[in-house]
């Protein structure tokens, strides 16, 4: 039997309602997650997760502690249930919650960083006002070029950010470098261009600034070495200890997502199922495609839920990881 990975999405994967059906079935949930969240964060998370407004769910200093949380919660109600991985990795803000099923870190210092994540990614934002878009069918050489011309064209910021598979490459920058990226590379033959609903820019030159002050709030935290192995987005490469998952998770910042790298690796490792544990269903979408022969699942729901369980709370965990 192949392996099972879990991989846990970032931010554009929040929606209102988000975990609560789940929550309502897990009564203890309540006690043992959602109320210490708010109490953690200082505002009302459970109910921004739960009734929205999906405006202000969209704003990042609550949209990475909400998406934070409902995997977290998920993964919970999932190893509850005999649903356990042999690996994991996350998109983006994702990784956090990752390290948290690792063991790396503890859930609740978790939600601290990426509350604190969300508000200097934010404060970047409303100093420098800042996207990200996609492009699909625009090969990355081709895409580099674009970036540089737009650019120029603009003299502002825009650059590469996610590889997240052959066909898909995000860019992230200021809003206007990166609505001439988009142009241009609709001009060019892409496929398909978008905005993307994720409240400002990450993952690029735009956040080297606010690198210093997210990396000793690590620093202060107690990391340990993995309990289960981790692939990091950032290196897609495997986390060995406290330190190297130290340095991945403030690298985000300006780092690109090595998603496809990310998948290549865990696929070589012998991964052949792909869990997504949390809100979205996009890590489940990229996954398949990537993986073609792989099995891809989500728990963006309570039936996607019920669906993994039947289908893995039972199975064995063979296969080593090497």
């Amino acid at each position: 039997m192949s392996m099972t990975a879990f991989v846990f999405p970032g931010q554009g994967s929040q929606r209102v309602g988000m975990g609560r059906a789940l929550a309502e079935r897990h009564q203890d949930l309540l006690d043992s997650y959602y109320r210490v969240a708010d109490e953690a964060v200082g505002f009302p998370l459970t109910e921004l997760c739960w009734n929205g407004p999906a405006e202000e769910l969209r704003v990042m200093p609550v949209t990475q502690p909400a998406v934070f949380l409902t995997s977290v919660v998920t993964h919970e109600v999932l190893r509850e249930h005999g649903v356990v991985p042999d690996v994991v990795a996350g998109h983006s803000l994702g990784e956090f919650a990752a390290m948290v099923a690792a063991g790396v870190l503890d859930w609740i210092d978790g939600l601290r960083l990426v509350r604190l994540r969300g508000e200097l990614m934010d404060a970047v934002n409303r100093e420098i006002p800042g996207s990200m878009g996609a492009v699909v069918g625009v090969g990355a050489a081709e895409l580099e070029g674009l970036c540089a011309r737009a650019a120029a064209d603009t003299g502002e910021v825009v650059e590469i950010a996610n590889h997240n598979d052959h066909r898909q490459i995000v860019v992230a920058g200021q809003t206007g470098g990166v609505a001439r990226l988009l142009e241009l590379a609709e001009q060019a033959g892409a496929q398909r261009v978008l905005t993307l609903d994720v409240g400002g820019s990450a993952h690029c030159s735009l956040l080297s600034g606010i690198e210093p002050e997210f990396r000793r709030a690590i620093e202060e935290l107690d990391l340990r070495d993995p309990v289960i192995p981790v692939i990091s987005a950032v290196t897609a490469a495997p986390v060995r200890t406290a330190g190297e998952a130290a340095a991945c998770l403030w690298r985000q910042f300006t780092g690109r997502v090595r998603w496809t790298g990310t998948v290549e690796a865990l696929t070589t490792a012998g991964v052949g199922r792909f869990v997504e544990v949390g809100p979205g269903r996009t890590l489940s979408k990229l996954c398949g495609r990537l993986a073609p022969a792989a099995e891809a699942y989500r728990t963006n729901d309570v039936e996607h839920v019920d669906r993994v369980v039947e289908a893995l709370g039972t199975a064995r965990r063979l296969g080593a990881w090497t």
